[in-house]
C-alpha cells in the first residue's frame, strides 16, 4: 500500500523526534509540524490502525517496524536530495524545502540514481 505523502511527513516526524528526546507524543509531533493536536490525534489515528505506530501509556507513541521502515526510507530521500540540491549550489534551506517535496514524488530508479551518484561523488555530499 502507497502511503500518503501527509503520513511520511508524521512517520518522518516521529523518527526525528525520537532520535532526538526517545520520547514522542501528539504535542510534539504538533509543535515540530506547526499542526493542531486535534489534526495530529487523527493522524496518529489512522496511523495506528493502518499498523505505522503503537500509541503506548501516558500517550507516547512509538513507530512498529513498518512505521520504522517507511520513515528511514523518508529521510533517507530526504537527506539524499538535499546533499545533491547543496552539491548543486542551492542554498541550505532551499534544498531541506525543496528535498521535502521531492521525496515524496521521486521514482526509486531516480533515487537509487542519486544515491550513486553521491557515492562516485563524494564532494558533492560535503557541501
Amino acid at each position: 500500500m502507497k502511503v500518503q505523502e501527509s503520513m511520511e511527513d508524521y512517520l518522518e516526524t516521529i523518527l526525528l523526534l525520537e532520535k532526538q528526546t526517545g520520547y514522542v507524543r501528539s504535542i510534539d509531533i504538533a509543535t515540530a509540524l506547526g499542526f493542531s493536536k486535534p489534526s495530529i490525534s487523527n493522524a496518529m489515528k489512522k496511523l495506528k490502525s493502518n499498523g505505522y505506530i503503537d500509541m503506548e501509556d501516558r500517550g507516547s507513541i512509538k513507530l512498529t517496524e513498518k512505521g520504522k521502515s517507511v520513515a528511514m526510507g523518508t529521510y533517507e530521500r530526504h537527506c539524499v536530495i538535499s546533499q545533491i540540491l547543496m552539491g548543486f549550489g542551492v542554498s541550505k534551506e532551499t534544498a531541506l524545502e525543496d528535498a521535502c517535496r521531492i521525496e515524496h514524488v521521486i521514482s526509486n530508479e531516480t533515487f537509487e540514481g542519486m544515491k550513486e551518484f553521491l557515492k562516485s561523488n563524494p564532494s558533492n555530499s560535503s557541501k
